[in-house]
């Protein structure tokens, strides 16, 4: 896959916290329930804990379902890599993950480029996701033994950019469906816009709930 965990250079964002006032509770568990519940039947396709790196298998004809494999049982990692999953066309969710291929911490300049050009749009959705879970959320440029980012403040702008657009005009369809999902399992629905606002530093932005599909 195209990240590695536990991620490096992190922009740490608090977890919200219960209406008890404790922390909130992130099992994976919730995770692979509600994903499982929404996508398992229409698209063949189940969050499965794994015990190494990210991994997505495609179906076959062993396996009838395919399999989006996030890290060490990470929480932040399914979200992650349920990010890629709500991303990825018909046909990249044929290939073994999604048919890119992954280059390892210590890019060059020019690799880094093209590394952080793919991550803006799945990590502008995992960082949706991880804000209506209430949970902490960490960008990552991910080449710490490399030459770093090539601007990290930009790559850091470019993904809160992108999330404000999907905010504003609408996420992927199944994106949308996951992010409302969490929003209602967590209870973030009704403040959403203002915790968002108070993450980011960002002017309130009224959320769409119009979904875009992509190919």
């Amino acid at each position: 896959m195209d990240t590695h965990w536990p991620l490096k250079f992190p922009l740490v964002l608090a977890a919200r916290k219960s209406h008890n006032g404790l922390p909130m509770k992130h099992d994976p568990n919730d995770l692979i329930m509600l994903f499982n519940d929404l996508f398992r039947r229409p698209f063949r396709t189940v969050l499965v804990r794994g015990g190494g790196e990210p991994e997505y298998l495609p179906a076959d004809e062993a396996n009838g379902f395919a399999q989006i494999i996030f890290a060490h049982g990470y929480y932040a990692s399914a979200l992650h890599e349920i990010s890629h999953w709500c991303i990825a066309g018909v046909e990249r969710r044929t290939l073994h993950d999604y048919g890119y291929w992954y280059c390892p911490d210590g890019r060059t300049t020019a690799q880094q480029q093209a590394f952080e050009a793919v991550e803006v749009k799945p990590q502008a959705l995992e960082w949706l996701f991880s804000a209506a879970a209430g949970s902490r959320f960490h960008i990552s440029v991910d080449n710490l033994s490399g030459d770093g980012a090539v601007d990290e403040a930009a790559f850091r702008r470019n993904v809160v950019d992108q999330a404000d657009r999907y905010l504003t005009h609408g996420m992927p369809e199944r994106a949308g469906t996951f992010f409302r999902a969490l929003r209602t399992f967590y209870g973030t629905s009704d403040d959403f816009r203002r915790v968002w606002q108070q993450q980011t530093g960002r002017r309130e932005i009224e959320c769409s709930e119009t979904d875009t599909e992509v190919s």
